[in-house]
């Protein structure tokens, strides 16, 4: 087994962190933004602020990089590839996603509808920020 080139897992993390926070905006700015505003106000909370929007950004150019180390983890295993990229970026998912807004759903923290909504896109946009990372990604 060689080793895994980490230069490339930040070259490709930062590539896939790209990709999930094109995505966070989409999915919380216009199509669930008014949602998550009406769930917020609930618990007398406002909107995140520039602070909180800033380690969200830090947070998905992290799990970017997570997304691009554990495909090249896996790599030697399941073969280069979209594939692999995909089982990455589900793996990432299931852990991130549906794993805490499954939680939350089971307490009903917010609106179950408002978190199945974003563990769908999830579904989605993890494996493609994977796919995204996974492609700039090469063995030293």
């Amino acid at each position: 087994m060689t080793r895994i080139n980490f230069n490339r897992v930040l070259l490709g993390g930062l590539l896939a962190g790209a990709v999930l926070n094109i995505g966070d905006f989409l999915l919380n700015e216009p199509v669930l933004g008014e949602q998550w505003k009406s769930a917020l106000e609930v618990y007398g909370m406002e909107s995140p602020g520039a602070s909180a929007i800033a380690w969200f950004v830090i947070m998905d150019f992290i799990i970017g990089a997570a997304l691009v180390w554990l495909y090249a983890a896996i790599r030697p295993r399941f073969g280069a590839g979209v594939m692999t990229a995909v089982v990455s970026g589900l793996i990432v998912w299931f852990f991130a996603w549906l794993w805490n807004n499954g939680g939350l759903m089971a307490m009903g923290t917010f609106p179950t509808k408002l978190l199945m909504i974003a563990t769908i896109w999830g579904f989605f946009q993890l494996p493609i920020a994977a796919i995204a990372g996974a492609w700039l990604y090469k063995e030293e």
